[in-house]
């Protein structure tokens, strides 16, 4: 039997290039979902790196003027949480279980939504809606907070988005 050898070069491996610019889309509008893409936008902010956001479908409930402060942690099909689905459906459950959510954001000094838009387009990041879903919901511009920057389709904010690191949440 014979030796196996393999020779080995060490490579000098190239540095990946630093993260200039980030994009998220928001598709979905409870709680839960609002708060990834505002802190990644932020973290982003903060260390330099343009951030956009593109609100769309049920994500426009992050960015509507009458539904930004009133929403809910989703218990329902939300298959991490530790209640089973039959405790979840209860009425009140919902309405628990945000108020509980909202607590422990509070202690942590996470901001809620309607300030975190506030302070992400103070610090630059922008933000837009989506026309299509604006159109299929019967949303007006006039619906929206003010830190919404325009109201543009997929295509347009896919060119805004131009070599960016995209994220879907």
């Amino acid at each position: 039997m014979s030796a196996v050898t393999t020779s080995f070069t060490p490579t000098t491996a190239k540095k990946p290039e630093p993260l200039k610019k980030l994009c998220i889309v928001c598709s979905k509008g409870s709680l839960d979902m609002a708060y990834p893409g505002l802190i990644l936008a932020n973290a982003a902010r903060m260390d330099g790196i343009e951030a956009a956001i593109f609100f769309t479908f049920w994500g426009l409930d992050i960015v509507t003027d009458k539904k930004v402060d009133d929403l809910h942690l989703s218990l329902l099909g939300n298959t991490s949480m530790p209640i089973p689905a039959m405790i979840a459906g209860l009425p009140g459950m919902e309405h628990l279980a945000t108020k509980m959510m909202k607590r422990e954001m509070e202690k942590l000094d996470i901001p809620p939504v309607r300030e975190f838009l506030e302070i992400l387009q103070d610090s630059g990041a922008e933000m837009y809606a989506c026309k299509l879903a604006m159109e299929m919901f019967k949303i007006e511009e006039k619906d929206l907070v003010p830190q919404i920057k325009g109201v543009l389709s997929a295509g347009e904010f896919l060119e805004k988005c131009a070599g960016a690191q995209m994220l879907f949440i």
